[in-house]
């Protein structure tokens, strides 16, 4: 049986994000051939490289109009890169062994462990049948109704409304946001049909893989028991996909209210009432996950964009499309807060308690995720002065969480700002989990103590 030697010889952070490096040099080289544009010209490298970023980290921030500059061949390379992207290249690998030799390697359960997956064999192979399953089920449903409504009530030809229900489904599944107008969805904003099934592919989505695999495997126990005759099993969600469910919901009836409120009397005014509210839950779901707009983010008040920053930069659940530093990170760094205030020894989180160790993964991957805005922005504000410090924030905070919501900004960019973000979306996607695979990796034995000595605080 293969042996795991160590985890610095494996070092499954370091190829995961050698792997997404290698897809988007991939995906620039094919961008960059003639067919891949509309007109028939090589695009230009960096056009290529940032749209090639973009898509393969599931940001959505372009700087060229999807519909219109790439031809069918370059938008079927970005949902190729969108699909990989999502689905994970060591999870991608991983399926590819387990296919070829009917079982899944030690080797290959440490790799896809880089991504969140379970470790056991088992684990992956339950995580990786069911995320295909859900995958292939979503993105299928969400297609086939944007195509019968693209197809019925837009007068699209039925070629074109299929590829346009394929691609929008794609896209929301995976947290991508790539649309093919160049007003992402607004033109649809007064239309359900489309907003709510995407917002639906979005949030299932964001949810992560881990919670998804688990709600499957419970949902197949109970058909299995309910077909047999026997008691379903009467054990427990467990903390992750309970909190991230609970949290889910929490941020996004949160969100939703609270842009209603700031844009009742802006953006929402001149909106029936019925509109602007479809419009709120919209915008109250994308911020988290994915970068379709329903509304301009250019005519936003100050105060819209403040709050979805911060939605943004908090993010969806663990080892999944969306960005962030992820939800769960979220309440344990709140748990932790809350325990503080109270004088309690230990964070506890839906009646568990939290490590130590994961308590502290936690704030550095917060204190990584504000390290790397704070010299994004400081960045932009270098290369591109011109533009306003809330515009600024906005792209830089959307970039690092791989949102892909703009005021606009991302093309009047120069091209050192545009290679920031392209760092800054590499860094989102891979950043959290791979520097969580590396701290939990890394473990240095000493054997003495330093004498104690508590320092002042605040």
């Amino acid at each position: 049986m293969e042996q795991i030697s160590s985890p610095r010889r494996l070092d499954p952070a370091r190829l995961t994000a050698a792997g997404f490096a290698a897809l988007i040099l991939a995906g620039t080289g094919l961008l960059c051939l003639p067919f891949s544009a509309a007109d028939g010209e090589p695009a230009a490298p960096l056009d290529a490289f940032f749209t090639a970023t973009s898509a393969a980290t599931l940001t959505g921030l372009v700087v060229v109009d999807t519909g219109s500059h790439w031809s069918v061949w370059g938008q079927l390379i970005m949902l190729g890169l969108i699909q990989v992207g999502g689905f994970g290249i060591m999870s991608a690998a991983t399926l590819t062994g387990m296919l070829i030799t009917g079982r899944v390697s030690l080797r290959s359960r440490y790799f896809a462990a880089a991504e969140g997956r379970p470790i056991t064999a088992a684990g992956v192979r339950a995580t990786l049948v069911a995320t295909l399953l859900l995958t292939a089920a979503c993105e299928a449903a969400v297609a086939l109704l944007l195509g019968v409504r693209f197809a019925t009530t837009y007068d699209m030809p039925a070629p074109r409304a299929a590829w346009e229900g394929v691609f929008h489904a794609v896209s929301a599944f995976n947290n991508a946001g790539f649309g093919l107008r160049p007003d992402s969805l607004i033109s649809y904003n007064t239309d359900a049909w489309v907003l709510v099934p995407l917002a639906a592919a979005l949030m299932i989505g964001g949810l992560g893989f881990p919670v998804l695999a688990e709600l499957f495997g419970r949902l197949v126990e109970r058909v299995r028991a309910a077909l047999s005759g026997r008691p379903a099993s009467a054990r427990g969600l467990s903390v992750t996909t309970r909190i991230t469910l609970a949290g889910t919901a929490v941020l996004v009836a949160s969100a939703t209210a609270l842009i209603a409120l700031s844009e009742w009397r802006g953006v929402f005014s001149g909106m029936p009432a019925g509109v602007a509210a479809l419009n709120a839950f919209f915008s109250g779901v994308t911020p988290r996950t994915a970068g379709f707009n329903s509304i301009d983010y250019a005519d936003a008040h100050p105060i819209t964009l403040l709050i979805t920053n911060i939605y943004m930069f908090i993010g969806g659940g663990s080892a999944g499309t969306a960005g962030g530093i992820k939800l769960t990170t979220t309440i344990v760094l709140l748990a932790a807060i809350f325990a503080e205030f109270r004088g309690r020894r230990d964070t506890v989180v839906a009646k568990r308690t939290v490590p130590t160790p994961a308590v502290r993964q936690a704030m550095t991957v917060a204190a990584a995720g504000l390290g790397a805005v704070t010299l994004g922005v400081a960045a932009l504000r270098v290369f591109d002065p011109e533009f306003t410090a809330d515009q600024v924030v906005f792209e830089v905070v959307s970039a690092f969480a791989t949102v892909g919501l703009s005021t606009g900004i991302t093309a009047q960019l120069s091209a050192a700002s545009q290679c920031v973000l392209c760092v800054l979306m590499f860094l989102g996607r891979v950043g959290p989990f791979t520097l969580v695979a590396a701290l939990a990796a890394r473990s240095v034995a000493r054997r003495f103590d330093y004498p104690r000595e508590r320092p002042f605080i605040g």
